[in-house]
């Protein structure tokens, strides 16, 4: 994996994410928009990290320096950033955040017109001109502009348009201190009468820790248990994920939340988008509506890829990412949270997760400083003992009543090991046999 992951770039600031890298960004940008000829127009965002203001600085002055026109949205959902794109008919978007990750980090994530995030000949290109200083830079007289745009209005009309509700249910929306204000705003002028926790946008996330665990958001479960509440939303630090909390406190899975999105956005016939991580339960809840399901390699620009697909109705991450190709193709939160708003108010959360399996599933690591070598050691044995084997992303074993993943970690010293079947003990034997596989290949 290059620089840019399928996160963009993210890491700590001063180390990995600095002003230098930040500038030189923009002048890849700039360039490359130039040198095909695009719309010399880039819209930047930030979430509430105080670094992004430096970040940002930095990144606007690449961009013109190579004559492009920056049009800077300050604070601003990442969906918004991406959305904006297309809003503004400018050639990229930047997003400067690190999303879900701790107030030590930044990062960098680069927007397509559609959209869908930077794919991988785009990012490529951008780190090719990062490695070989490949810029386009331009006298004084041909420096691009700076001006100020609050795009979030426009991004509300777009969620208030797009939202049909049964009623105006009561909602509280954990916005985590980062920058998915539109969610309150769009959910208020649907009549939603709308609590918050943790609304004050804050990049040391005060509140809670920004990623929207059911660890992170006890406070947001207790809330809506203990209210009159029939939905509970949590964001991350850029909204670019939204997790939900139904009326009896029960804090969603991951997979749940797509099965029901999936349920409700695809039709027979349709295919769904998921990494090759997702439950079994997803694909069986889907099944029995003669859904689909199309698995891709972890990450969500990679289920944005997907989404491409005209047969492809619907594509989520169970770690939060949600993505209708009919709106937008990149993961937005508050749309996604007027859409769990939306089913609560046809028909309870609680009823509808009756409706969705739930299947055993074991998870674990496994240290090793040869991640490489023990996976392709690995990928040996399994292709020696078991037919069903997909290394689309990792090693996947499917078995009768079950599966197991074993992925090296993208960024940890670690392989990584799932295992699930739809029976307490299947499960179980397949979590061993998986372990074991990685344990004789160190």
């Amino acid at each position: 994996m290059g620089m840019f992951g399928t996160s963009g770039i993210r890491g700590p600031v001063g180390e990995t994410v600095t002003a230098d890298l930040a500038l030189d960004v923009g002048r890849a940008v700039g360039s490359d928009l130039a040198a095909r000829d695009a719309e010399g127009r880039v819209v930047v965002g930030r979430d509430p990290r105080e670094s992004g203001e430096l970040l940002v600085d930095a990144l606007a002055a690449g961009l013109r320096e190579t004559g492009a026109d920056v049009v800077d949205l300050g604070v601003a959902a990442t969906p918004t950033v991406a959305r904006a794109v297309a809003w503004g008919d400018a050639g990229a978007g930047v997003s400067v955040t690190a999303s879900h990750n701790p107030a030590p980090d930044n990062g960098i994530k680069l927007w397509q017109p559609s959209g869908q995030a930077y794919d991988a000949d785009l990012r490529a290109e951008i780190e090719r001109r990062l490695r070989e200083a490949a810029f386009d830079l331009r006298a004084w007289d041909g420096l691009g502009t700076r001006t100020e745009w609050d795009a979030a209005p426009d991004h509300v009309e777009r969620l208030v348009a797009a939202t049909d509700l049964s009623g105006a249910p009561d909602v509280v929306v954990d916005l985590g201190n980062g920058a998915g204000g539109v969610t309150v705003d769009a959910l208020t002028e649907l009549g939603c009468s709308v609590e918050t926790l943790n609304a004050q946008p804050d990049g040391t996330f005060p509140g809670r820790p920004s990623e929207p665990t059911a660890e992170n958001c006890a406070s947001l479960a207790a809330l809506v248990r203990e209210s009159d509440a029939e939905v509970g939303i949590a964001h991350d630090g850029d909204a670019d994920r939204a997790r939900a909390v139904a009326a009896d406190g029960t804090f969603l899975s991951g997979d749940a939340t797509l099965a029901l999105f999936a349920g409700e956005a695809a039709s027979e016939g349709d295919r769904v988008a998921v990494p090759v991580d997702t439950s079994l339960a997803v694909e069986d809840y889907l099944a029995e509506r003669g859904i689909d399901v199309e698995r891709t390699r972890v990450g969500d620009v990679y289920v944005a890829e997907a989404a491409t697909d005209p047969g492809v109705a619907f594509g989520g991450e169970p770690s939060g990412a949600w993505i209708w190709p009919g709106e937008t193709l990149c993961p937005d939160g508050p749309y996604a949270a007027c859409k769990l708003v939306e089913l609560a108010s046809e028909r309870p959360l609680t009823e509808r997760l009756a409706d969705v399996p739930d299947y055993p599933i074991r998870r674990d690591s496994v240290e090793t400083d040869e991640k490489a070598a023990v996976m392709e050691r690995v990928r040996e044995a399994v292709d020696a003992e078991y037919d069903d084997v997909a290394t689309l992303d990792g090693v996947r074993v499917g078995v009768d009543g079950g599966w197991f993943l074993l992925r090296a970690s993208g960024t940890q010293p670690l392989v990584r090991v799932t295992a699930e079947a739809r029976d307490e003990r299947r499960a179980e034997e397949l979590f061993e046999a998986a372990r074991s596989l990685v344990a004789s290949a160190r």
